[in-house]
């Protein structure tokens, strides 16, 4: 992603960090005024979730990716798949509306015990949990820990495997010791043109959907202490994964995966095609010329896996 500019900025700003941190503010609520809760809100153990729920059906969950909301759902899939299942899309902890769970990172494992509690509060008992990207680990999670809770998984280009690379200096920067000041700086002074490049950048080689940019709020995202938790939830990824990895061969649900083989964020060979032969009888549907947004590029190929998955499960 574009964010060399994003860190000069910073650097350049912690001079006149005062400044910056009121300019940051104006912001943080720009973007809630922009971008305010599409959905409702209910406490799980005191904690607030953020949530939008429309449909009948079959109960399923969905779950985003790293840097998003619950917006990347409502923008088409929410309403395409209400007539034929109860949907419940999440704002992930410390993303969109849904607090931070700890100021240290929030695992996987801690995210998934969280929306799991939320699903059966609104009487989602064993819903299909779709997860894209980083929310695919987080569904695996689900899966791994929660057996009786999950009817099946549906996951989209997710992060399912450890990988090579050290963590990009955009998340040392935004998760470490001088995040409070570097994501002021960012949430202040990042340019309109560089959260467009940074969208184009996810659905590349394939183009952003219209309306896509307008409706996802990517400014919520720029908010400080996003910013923080989703760069600590970065760092700690790949041993969480590593954690997870040995339960693969143990998941006894209906599995999908589907994954763009034009993905430059989460490559398919590193991901979901060992994961497909970790767990048994999974399913994995490798789309040619399709990067990290299957589920807004070939939506049709996810709602037929989701109702294969339903089928699989006995839920129609």
């Amino acid at each position: 992603m574009p964010w060399k500019v994003l860190i000069s900025l910073a650097v350049l700003a912690l001079a006149g960090c005062a400044a910056t941190g009121i300019a940051s503010d104006r912001s943080a609520r720009g973007a809630v005024e922009a971008y305010p809760p599409e959905g409702r809100f209910l406490e799980v153990d005191g904690h607030r979730v953020h949530y939008v729920e429309k449909g009948s059906g079959p109960d399923l969950v969905l779950i985003h990716g790293a840097s998003g909301n619950l917006r990347d759902w409502t923008y088409q899939a929410v309403d395409r798949l209400a007539p034929r299942y109860r949907v419940i899309a999440f704002d992930r902890p410390g993303l969109g509306y849904t607090p931070a769970l700890s100021a240290s990172g929030d695992s996987i494992f801690d995210q998934a015990d969280l929306l799991v509690a939320a699903a059966r509060q609104l009487g989602a008992d064993r819903p299909i949990v779709v997860g894209q990207s980083y929310g695919g680990a987080v569904a695996l999670a689900w899966a791994a820990e929660h057996p009786r809770h999950s009817a099946g998984l549906v996951l989209l280009g997710a992060a399912s495997q450890t990988w090579e690379d050290s963590l990009p200096a955009f998340y040392r920067l935004t998760g470490g010791p001088l995040a409070p000041l570097a994501n002021s700086a960012i949430s202040a002074l990042a340019p309109e043109s560089r959260v467009q490049d940074a969208i184009r950048e996810v659905f590349a080689p394939n183009p952003v959907p219209p309306g896509y940019a307008e409706h996802i709020g990517a400014e919520l995202a720029l908010r400080p202490a996003t910013l923080r938790a989703n760069a600590r939830q970065r760092a700690s990824l790949k041993a969480e994964i590593a954690a997870l990895l040995p339960r693969y061969p143990a998941l006894d649900l209906p599995v999908e995966l589907i994954h763009g083989e034009a993905d430059r964020i989460v490559g398919p060979q590193i991901h979901s095609v060992p994961t497909a032969r970790a767990i048994p009888g999974a399913r994995l549907t490798l789309l040619p010329d399709v990067g990290h947004m299957p589920q807004h590029v070939a939506p049709g190929v996810m709602d037929a896996a989701i109702d294969r998955v339903a089928r699989r499960a006995g839920l129609r």
